[in-house]
């Protein structure tokens, strides 16, 4: 599995891989106040790179908002 980039969102980093011909994306805290996703790496996969990072964000908010974590 080979990464490329990392995207930086809420505190999280979002890092992209390529996993034969679709992407996932792995979503790690950056910060010791988050709380650490269920599952590092997200499951959903997409040819397109942009796709599963945004899919990424949405998880992210869902998950702070379920959670009452502000918003920076």
């Amino acid at each position: 599995m080979a990464t490329t980039g990392t995207n930086r969102y809420r505190g999280y980093d979002i890092v992209p891989m390529r996993q034969w011909s679709q992407w996932c994306v792995g979503i790690y805290p950056t910060r010791a106040d988050l709380p650490i996703l269920p599952r590092s790496t997200l499951s959903t996969m997409a040819p397109q790179k942009e796709v599963v990072v945004e899919e990424a964000k949405q998880k992210i908010d869902r998950i702070l908002a379920r959670l009452n974590y502000w918003k920076d």
